[in-house]
């Protein structure tokens, strides 16, 4: 729990100053938006691997279920190109994510 309490502190970081500006300064969208698909992310998707799936195809899977998802949650927000945006915010995620991994180990 440790690890996934970790990530999801570094996925908020890169995402949520993203998200509260282009919801004009929404807490509650910004950080609902990966707090809600985040938990699916990283304790779901890893079970494809079980299923015989490879890493980067689930990576692949989860970031655009992540996507769609986050689009979706900020559309009903109201917010304009939310697809653009939410594709935006988790690609610095990711990325970030994997440049932290190989730098430092972590999350």
């Amino acid at each position: 729990m440790g690890a996934w309490l970790t990530a999801f502190a570094f996925t908020q970081a890169f995402e949520v100053p993203i998200y509260l500006r282009i919801s004009d300064g929404d807490w509650r969208t910004a950080f609902l938006a990966s707090a809600l698909t985040h938990p699916v992310v990283w304790f779901v998707f890893p079970l494809l691997m079980d299923a015989g799936v490879g890493y980067w195809p689930m990576v692949g899977a989860a970031e655009a279920f992540a996507v769609l998802a986050e689009a979706a949650w900020l559309r009903v927000n109201g917010v304009r190109r939310a697809l653009l945006w939410s594709f935006v915010a988790n690609g610095v995620s990711c990325g970030g994510g994997f440049l932290l991994r190989a730098a430092f180990g972590v999350p």
